[in-house]
């Protein structure tokens, strides 16, 4: 389960109803299992900040068993490319494999899905470098800030096809080989309002990782203040001041 669990949700005043959040609608049903939409604002907000794109019970113990949830945002494509990829998933942790253990064997039959579109195909030929396909890549730059860090929101599903399956939600040059030096990229398919919470999340990781911290504590202290800053939403202008240490260029 996710660092964090709402005390909201864990003493029962977060309720998942069918009729109401965080599910939108019942999209699919593959064997037993019931594949829904759901508001990944709301869950991120209310009961965990480690639900991005979609997930299932035996990685986050607050979906119930036999769902799949689906963040609200995703295309037809991606929503296909993460029923295979949880279908996988699940059906080996059921069966007793390890979260990495499937993982890691879901997201080599999704590289290889992904890899079978002819436009992804011609993308990842050699005539394309890594500057042509960051260009492509980026949509909109969302913040500037005067100590040489951009903020773009990305093509998630791009970066999923050409370079990562896994990623999700928003990264940093820290983590990813592929971001440029001085960026932090924010995934498309988050919705709009709840995107400044996940920029925050990843400028206080990068920080601390360029600091020395391993990715993993600070992965963690940033979920600390991006959960403490989702309950203070007004301090959230002021908390990202103080990761970038400068004003806004643009």
């Amino acid at each position: 389960m996710g660092i964090f669990l709402d005390e909201r949700f864990r003493k029962g005043r977060v309720k998942l109803q069918k009729d109401g959040k965080p599910y939108i609608k019942k999209i699919a049903q593959i064997l037993e299992i019931n594949v829904w939409l759901v508001n990944g604002e709301f869950i991120r907000k209310n009961i965990s900040e480690d639900f991005v794109n979609y997930d299932h019970h035996y990685h986050l113990g607050f979906i119930p068993r036999n769902e799949f949830w689906i963040a609200k945002g995703a295309s037809t494509g991606e929503m296909k490319c993460y029923m295979d990829r949880m279908l996988t998933e699940y059906m080996l942790m059921k069966n007793g494999v390890s979260y990495e253990e499937a993982s890691e064997k879901a997201a080599s039959i999704e590289r290889i899905e992904r890899g079978k579109s002819r436009i992804i195909r011609k993308l990842r030929g050699g005539k394309n470098n890594k500057k042509h396909l960051i260009r492509i890549i980026h949509r909109k730059l969302m913040k500037k800030f005067s100590n040489g860090v951009s903020v773009w929101l990305v093509n998630g599903e791009l970066v999923r096809d050409l370079f990562f399956v896994d990623f999700g939600g928003g990264g940093h040059d820290k983590v990813y080989y592929f971001v440029p030096r001085g960026e932090v990229w924010i995934d498309d398919e988050i919705p709009p309002g709840d995107r400044a919470f996940i920029m925050l999340h990843e400028l206080r990781e990068r920080n601390l990782m360029a600091g020395g911290m391993e990715y993993p504590e600070a992965h963690r202290k940033a979920t600390e203040l991006e959960h403490y800053i989702r309950n203070h939403p007004k301090c959230l202008e002021i908390a990202i001041g103080k990761e970038t240490g400068s004003e806004t260029l643009s």
